[in-house]
């Protein structure tokens, strides 16, 4: 042990608070909170350790200690200089985003929408979901089974939905109160579980419309009452008391951790999300660390249900919540399950492939090839345009391996710089890096660009021009346009042998690629929108979204013949868009 951090320790005092540990680079490698700074951080240098943690101790050369009032917060210190600094030896869930509620609207016409909070008092609120896709599910189930409003904002005449019987065009009709009232009384039924009522009138309705031989319908029918029967089945297992709580369970397995919390709202089973982690401090303790990450995100229900003494110890000083361990009955059943998901969730990931296993070993290898420090902190750029229209630029940051999607960064390019991929990616690097150096922000440990020698130079020339010295390499490609490896800015080529390497920056590259395509689209699809196409009669949203998949560009369709256009739309719009657009030439 050296003399700093001899120093350290003999200056810890019994308070709570957060310590911060650096390595001999001054990073910081690892963020703690305590109830009692000395007793917890004491005993990492004081007594023996193995495994990760003996490592981070070897790599620690001193800390420093944040002391707080209390240990609550202590806990939301400790939460923000994590997602300030993402400490490699860190545990952190994957999981950076908010479950979605469906939201119905308190007043006027009813209609459903998917909401990330539950904050905005103007919609009822069913949830959390845990997930999107699930959410989504029951959204457009009740969408078909209710004519509800769909569009947002109402258009000026009525549309699809309408004539299909799934709306009752408030654009156009003035609908009673009363009968609102009676879609969200039976859309809250349906959140409360009464659901069968539904299943049988739609089993009727099958069978009439199958007696009539209008198959189609009767199939449409048939898709909604197996929808309905799905939910029912992911929500086989229901509370009997009706109130709202979160099960965790927990499994270990050589140095991997599974925890698993069902959700439960109302007493029926919302969905469940599994975290399998590596193992770093003692199981308690970790548990309950993740427990309290995952509520730094999501609402604490009323009640949490968890069979660990120690761990409900360790939460009941952080949740203001009724903590509950549970031996017989119902409850116990759902541990049950909870646990068979944790195991099964370990299962899961022994059996699939191990690029996620340790992702700093495959940095270090890196850092290795490379002959440069480990790069824990990686930024990729890429550039978009089609002919030169709406040039961007975007970034992706991962952090010790993984996306860090707050980081995230979008550029839009001047036109006459983005007719030019080399002039592009000069302008990005420059706007991204002084920022940072007039922010006295951390630069990332490597950039890598989806380029060669020439983007390469480029780069290096914009940090030349800032004083800023980063690595930086390109991906480069093979003669069958597949990457291979990495190029430096002599020209040297280092091919990735290592195949969890290889697709980790496989990985990385396409995601950076994902994002800065993802947002051309969308920026190509806003302007197509709020162009001279906005009021030309029969042309909507969706007519628009075909000629776009089409004509990358307004210079594009412009060149359409009226021929062309006729095979995408109807005739008479056909005549409109053709007309439109090239009678403001004339």
């Amino acid at each position: 042990m050296n003399d700093k951090l001899k120093a350290c320790i003999a200056s810890l005092k019994h308070l709570p608070g957060v310590y911060l540990m650096f390595n001999d680079k001054d990073e910081i490698i690892y963020i703690g909170k305590a109830k009692d700074l000395y007793n917890r951080v004491s005993q990492y240098f004081l007594r023996p350790q193995s495994g990760k943690v003996a490592k981070m101790v070897f790599d620690a050369k001193y800390f420093q200690t944040i002391i707080t009032k209390t240990e609550k917060e202590a806990l939301i210190l400790e939460m923000n200089l994590i997602q300030t600094h993402y400490p490699r030896y860190n545990i952190l869930l994957k999981d950076d985003s908010h479950y979605p509620y469906i939201a119905l609207n308190v007043k006027g016409e009813p209609y459903l929408t998917i909401k990330r909070n539950n904050k905005d008092k103007k919609y009822e609120y069913y949830g959390p979901f845990p997930s999107s896709r699930s959410a989504r599910g029951v959204v457009d189930l009740l969408n078909k089974i209710f004519p509800l409003r769909k569009c947002n904002p109402l258009k000026k005449e009525p549309c699809l939905y309408y004539h299909l019987g799934q709306c009752l065009a408030p654009c156009i009709n003035k609908i009673d109160e009363v009968q609102y009232d009676d879609i969200k009384n039976k859309i809250k039924d349906f959140f409360k579980g009464d659901s069968a009522y539904l299943k049988k009138e739609y089993e009727k309705k099958m069978i009439q419309a199958s007696n009539n031989e209008q198959y189609e319908i009767a199939g449409e029918y048939k898709k909604i009452i197996d929808y309905i029967n799905h939910i029912e089945i992911e929500q086989n297992v229901e509370g009997k008391d009706k109130k709202d709580y979160d099960v965790f369970a927990y499994s270990n397995r050589d140095n991997y951790l599974a925890l698993s919390v069902i959700l439960y709202r109302g007493g029926r089973v919302l969905g469940k999300n599994n975290f399998v982690v590596e193992k770093f401090l003692e199981t308690d303790e970790q548990v309950a660390d993740l427990i309290l990450q995952y509520y730094q995100k999501h609402p604490v229900p009323e009640q949490i249900i968890i069979n660990d003494s120690n761990i409900i110890d360790i939460l009941k000083d952080y949740l203001d919540t009724k903590l509950e361990m549970v031996s017989k009955g119902h409850r116990y059943e759902l541990i049950q399950i909870a646990l068979e998901n944790a195991q099964n969730a370990l299962d899961e990931y022994y059996l699939s492939p191990k690029i996620d296993e340790n992702k700093i070993a495959l940095l270090d290898e890196l850092g290795q090839i490379l002959n440069i420090d480990t790069p824990y902190r990686i930024e990729l750029f890429d550039n978009s345009h089609l002919q030169g229209s709406n040039p961007v630029g975007a970034m992706v940051c991962f952090i010790n391996g993984e996306p860090i999607k707050s980081m995230y960064r979008k550029y839009h390019i001047d036109y006459s710089e983005g007719k030019d991929d080399l002039k592009s990616m000069k302008e990005v690097i420059y706007r991204r890096y002084k920022r940072l150096k007039e922010e006295n922000q951390q630069f990332p440990s490597i950039i890598l660009l989806d380029g060669g020698l020439n983007q390469i130079h480029a780069a290096i020339e914009s940090l030349d021009t800032l004083q800023i010295n980063i690595p930086i390499f390109g991906l480069y490609k093979n003669d069958k346009h597949q990457t291979e490896g990495l190029i430096d800015k002599d020209g040297n080529k280092y091919k990735i042998e290592n195949k969890s390497l290889f697709f980790l920056l496989a990985r990385m590259q396409d995601e950076v690629h994902r994002f800065v395509i993802t947002f051309h689209r969308d920026l190509r699809n806003k302007k197509y929108k709020n162009s001279i196409l906005d009021n030309i009669q029969g042309l909507g949203d969706k007519r628009k979204e075909i000629l776009l998949r089409n004509y990358q560009d307004i210079n594009q369709l412009k060149s359409a013949s009226l021929d062309e256009l006729k095979q995408l739309l109807p005739k008479d719009v056909a005549l409109n868009v053709y007309d439109a657009l090239h009678g403001e030439e004339n």
